[in-house]
């Protein structure tokens, strides 16, 4: 997995937007993705490549249709490599803090 791919590919509002999308409902055609979207069928397409090809979309044939899933790893890869450490409560306290106090002198 590449960072720089599944950073890329949720920067998109659009691509964000079917990601939640497959996370209500798992498991949805390309048709189905494609309802109430302002974009045409190849312009969803081309989003869905980029989150394939991030790792966060998997595929799946069930007879003619082929069926999107998310793949949720990627993100919580990210989420632990990136996001968590930041998070540690004394520090995220101690700034918020800070940031009070300094807002309080001006």
């Amino acid at each position: 997995m590449n960072d720089d791919r599944v950073f890329k590919a949720l920067a998109d509002p659009t691509r964000r937007l079917l990601l939640d999308r497959l996370f209500a409902r798992d498991g949805q055609t390309l048709g189905e993705l494609e309802a109430d979207q302002e974009m045409t069928r190849f312009g969803v397409m081309k989003h869905l490549k980029v989150l394939e090809e991030a790792g966060l979309v998997v595929t799946r044939r069930s007879g003619r249709e082929k069926l999107h899933f998310l793949n949720p790893v990627p993100i919580r890869l990210i989420h632990d490599r990136w996001i968590d450490k930041y998070t540690d409560e004394r520090h995220v306290s101690a700034l918020i803090e800070l940031k009070a106090q300094l807002e309080d002198e001006t």
